[in-house]
């Protein structure tokens, strides 16, 4: 099975992150992607959002409801959709009042249509249209007419007009640029046939391992350990180290925090982290505050076991959204998945190298290392080689 970048969502071997620029705007750029463009392995959607720190994406046809858009759409004086029509201004009429947001629609043509026509929060939006400086270098990918160009060129040329900085913006298409000479490499060098798309009827991954993958830019993956005494104590557990990883870019977090309660016996030897080191840990409350400022407002949190929800709750975090992969483990082992660090050796995955201390240490790797290989399993194409029969499967 291809290893695949969690971050660009392609092969590793055809990885563009080292080509990727981190350019700040003044534009807040708002994706609305067509969900079946996201499968599209050349698309640029994605690649222009990993470029721009402030923008966002969102996946759908149908936004009715959807709490983001409905908040864009009640400061129509202040946004703009980039698409063009009869009744779109130019971008030389925009620079007079630019729009401190831009939503942009990806997809092809047909695509994109769809989703302007079936929201209409979007048509009650002004329209800006451009014609670009050049033709498209979208060279592995029809496009329908000279004037027309892949997302990432259309934004690069839009925000470069709007804020008077095209050479600036053009560094986006480095990336791009990267990706389609890889491509077309390739295509003159493949002996075996082409790739096909999938039909109905045709392999396709789990749809826990799918949702995974279409998941990963926001999972942040979690472990937290406790201060526990016995049922007979009558002492809830607490929380005393918490370690977290953003998948799609690598950052992490760690706090280990004071007991405010009795500490148990057994903690110190449980969590692999000694009485002082322990007693010497920050006050919780900080800890959290650190923690919630780390937390992105997309983000799901990535668990294998609820329990260490159930600790961040109890000790005063707002709740967010969570998953456990621990279902999504068992199908891609089509048997008992047992516990994390099981897991990994069961799945056949790439150890990480642990970065925090005691067990939370291990065990935040072996997430890393678990999901990783799921998120490859659910961009994958092919059925993976079977797996060899476990002790521990039903």
């Amino acid at each position: 099975m291809r290893s695949f970048c969690v971050r660009c969502l392609r092969p590793e071997s055809a990885c563009y992150c080292a080509h990727v620029p981190q350019l700040e705007t003044r534009t807040r750029v708002v994706f609305l992607q067509h969900p079946r463009e996201r499968r599209v392995a050349i698309g640029t959607a994605r690649m222009a959002h990993l470029s721009l720190p402030n923008s966002e994406l969102h996946r759908g046809v149908d936004f009715t409801g959807h709490a983001r858009l409905e908040e864009l759409a009640r400061n129509p004086e202040r946004v703009a959709v980039l698409f063009p029509g009869e009744d779109a201004i130019s971008v030389e009429d925009a620079r007079a009042n630019p729009p401190e947001t831009l939503i942009v629609v990806d997809g092809t043509w047909p695509q994109a249509k769809k989703v302007v026509m079936r929201n209409p929060l979007l048509a009650g939006l002004p329209r800006i249209g451009f014609v670009p400086r050049r033709p498209s270098n979208y060279r592995i990918r029809a496009e329908p007419a000279d004037h027309c160009v892949s997302t990432i060129e259309a934004v690069a040329e839009i925000l470069g007009q709007l804020e008077g900085r095209p050479e600036h913006f053009d560094r986006m298409l480095g990336a791009f640029e990267f990706m389609v000479d890889t491509q077309l490499e390739r295509q003159e060098t493949r002996d075996g046939p082409g790739r096909r798309r999938i039909y109905k009827g045709e392999w396709r991954p789990p749809l826990e391992l799918r949702s995974l993958a279409e998941a990963s830019e926001h999972l942040v993956l979690f472990y937290a350990e406790a201060n526990a005494h016995p049922l007979e104590a009558d002492i809830p557990p607490e929380l005393v180290h918490l370690v977290a990883c953003r998948l799609a870019t690598g950052e992490r977090f760690e706090a280990v925090i004071a007991p405010e309660q009795p500490l148990a016996y057994s903690t110190p030897l449980h969590v692999e982290l000694s009485e002082e080191a322990l007693r010497a840990g920050e006050p919780r409350a900080e800890a959290l505050a650190r923690f919630e400022a780390f937390l992105r407002p997309e983000d799901e949190l990535t668990v294998w076991t609820t329990f260490a929800l159930d600790l961040l709750w109890s000790g005063g975090l707002s709740r967010k959204a969570a998953r456990n992969v621990r279902l999504a483990t068992a199908r891609a082992l089509k048997g008992k998945a047992g516990g994390v660090e099981q897991a990994v050796e069961m799945l056949g995955a790439s150890a990480v190298n642990p970065w925090a201390q005691g067990r939370a240490g291990r065990r935040i790797a072996a997430l890393e290392s678990v999901v990783r290989d799921l998120v490859a399993r659910g961009l994958a194409t092919q059925p993976p080689a079977r797996l060899p029969r476990t002790g521990t499967e039903g």
